[in-house]
């Protein structure tokens, strides 16, 4: 697990809180038509999307209020608030998101002060990790709906700007969840990676097999005896989701770290 760091964690809360200013003017320039695209969530349109997204801050908020799946498939648990509003107009979408992402936001900032932000807490398939780590997570969430599932359709949602800071703490939770998330994906790899990102200045990681048995470790740092990937982290975000193939995007030192590329499914 990576060590906690309040610096960044509490750096997390200044990121969602530029990823919501975006999205707001985002959804308020929206025509209807625009509302209406697919998405590149499948089964999705981009009010589906930002149903998502305010469903989640409501769920972080006041989780009684909302319908909720409590099964151990993330994916399939974020269905259902949007399965049960898809008949909703665009502003009661947007009535939505304005109002629990208040709400989220200020929950979330107050997750970053000890003892509260190193309790560790189960989140499905996601894997259990600290409370602090959910700005983080997120953050991401945002920077990724935003730019690369709404901005299939929106092309202004594809232009929003790659902020380094939102950038830097959604790479943070990606490769935190990594030993969990993708634990299986990863049992028959056996060569590390070093990670090296283009937008951002000194943010090192690698990823490495733990001892036998146990999972593998993400540490802050490069190791000159690992594979390097170089990528930008705004890409980061697409292929180590799955939204595109990682090969396209990336430089790799040594093609024995493909199959550990090809394992990262990040949630």
């Amino acid at each position: 697990m990576v060590p906690y760091d309040a610096r960044m964690t509490k750096a997390a809360i200044d990121a969602l809180r530029a990823e919501h200013a975006h999205a707001l003017e985002l959804f308020d320039s929206l025509t209807d038509a625009e509302w209406g695209r697919p998405s590149a969530c499948d089964g999705w349109r981009v009010q589906d999307v930002a149903q998502h997204m305010a469903a989640t801050f409501h769920m972080i908020a006041d989780r009684a209020s909302i319908e909720v799946g409590d099964g151990p498939n993330t994916e399939q648990n974020a269905e259902v608030p949007v399965r049960a509003r898809r008949d909703w107009t665009v502003a009661q979408v947007r009535a939505e998101y304005r109002e629990w992402s208040e709400k989220g936001i200020a929950t979330l900032a107050a997750m970053q002060e000890p003892p509260l932000a190193e309790m560790v807490v189960p989140l499905a398939d996601l894997g259990s990790h600290p409370l602090h780590l959910l700005g983080n997570a997120i953050a991401f969430d945002h920077y990724c709906h935003l730019r690369h599932d709404i901005g299939v359709a929106v092309r202004r949602a594809a232009d929003l700007p790659h902020d380094p800071l939102a950038l830097e703490v959604s790479v943070e939770w990606m490769l935190a969840g990594v030993p969990q998330m993708c634990a299986e994906a990863l049992q028959g790899c056996t060569t590390g990676v070093a990670f090296v990102f283009t937008d951002l200045h000194h943010v090192l990681y690698t990823l490495r097999p733990g001892a036998p048995g146990e999972l593998w470790q993400v540490a802050h740092g490069t190791d000159a005896a690992l594979p390097v990937c170089v990528t930008s982290a705004h890409e980061f975000v697409s292929w180590a989701t799955k939204r595109s193939d990682w090969r396209p995007h990336v430089q790799l030192t040594n093609q024995a770290a493909a199959a550990t590329l090809d394992a990262l499914n990040i949630i």
